[in-house]
């Protein structure tokens, strides 16, 4: 089993613009809303690739139950923490060239006890699971220090998968126990490294600030241009297949779905990348946060090909 903890769920509106004025009058083109949370997006992306995934973590009393009802038609098991109050709403406004902007609240407060209150439910639920991937940002009142608590609970047999921000991904890193896979985008990479990416031979060698904190893989995805992974010993890269762009909403939490399923499987770095490569892009041509389909996925993943990157 697969298990995904989201500490910040959100609806997210996707709003299609022409173009984005700023200051002035706009009109909506499209809109859809979604509940999701990058978590909550790998374990439907999971089940929809056939393996059975469970979800937890932070849920809110207001619209908790909307969430509830939207896993359940994914196949997903879940169990929460409830909170007072509501899950976030985040914009993600795009135009018609492509360009994505996004507002994301916070999130509402989680009090101390029920921080408390999770970390004990990952400790029990995480018994039963051979893979536990814990991404996203983190509601108001919780510290980066929350995804180092909670990883601590995790059996040592278990493949833990991290997808967050700088300081969250700082303090998940500082516990000093094997994390099976991180995946950063490149921007985060980048920030994360302080250093500056010209070729994917700069990935491989800058990977090593992930690798010496106890990381075995580390994935990054490079948007359109496809994704990289390394051990820091050997390196791949699989370009994206050419594909009409509706949103690149969720499209990393599709490729960290196929990451799972892939490393369930037992299969190679090289598949895995594929795999997610071919994830993430059929995630793109969805819009909103739709995620991708298993067709399109399909389809996608007999145009790809994964080479070796010469260091």
């Amino acid at each position: 089993m697969i298990l995904t903890i989201c500490p910040n769920p959100s609806v997210d509106c996707t709003v299609e613009l022409d173009a984005l004025n700023v200051g002035m009058l706009n009109r909506v083109r499209n809109k859809v809303e979604t509940y999701s949370g990058k978590a909550l997006n790998v374990a439907k992306g999971v089940a929809r690739l056939g393996e059975k995934s469970f979800a937890t973590g932070f849920m809110f009393e207001e619209n908790g139950k909307i969430f509830e009802h939207v896993l359940k038609k994914e196949g997903v098991e879940h169990k929460f923490v409830y909170n007072p109050g509501s899950a976030r709403l985040n914009y993600k406004i795009i135009d018609k060239r492509s360009m994505l902007t996004e507002i994301n609240d916070k999130g509402c407060l989680v009090v101390k006890e029920k921080q408390e209150e999770l970390i004990s439910l990952v400790q029990k639920l995480s018994v039963d699971c051979n893979i536990a991937v814990m991404s996203g940002s983190l509601p108001e009142g919780v510290s980066p220090e929350f995804y180092a608590e909670v990883i601590k609970v995790i059996p040592e047999r278990v493949k833990i998968i991290i997808d967050t921000e700088r300081e969250n991904m700082k303090a998940a890193l500082s516990i000093g126990r094997e994390i099976f896979m991180v995946k950063p985008n490149i921007g985060e990479f980048e920030l994360f490294t302080e250093e500056k990416i010209r070729s994917n031979k700069d990935i491989v060698r800058a990977a090593a600030k992930y690798l010496d904190m106890g990381v075995k893989y580390v994935l990054i995805s490079l948007g359109a241009d496809g994704a990289v992974i390394t051990d820091g010993k050997e390196g791949y890269y699989c370009k994206s297949a050419n594909v009409a762009i509706n949103s690149t909403v969720g499209a990393g939490d599709c490729m960290v779905a196929a990451a799972c399923v892939s490393i369930e499987q037992g299969l190679p770095p090289q598949e895995l990348l594929k795999r997610s490569v071919a994830a993430g892009t059929a995630a793109i041509t969805t819009s909103g946060t739709n995620l991708f389909y298993k067709d399109k996925y399909d389809e996608i993943y007999k145009k790809i090909s994964v080479e070796k990157i010469s260091l």
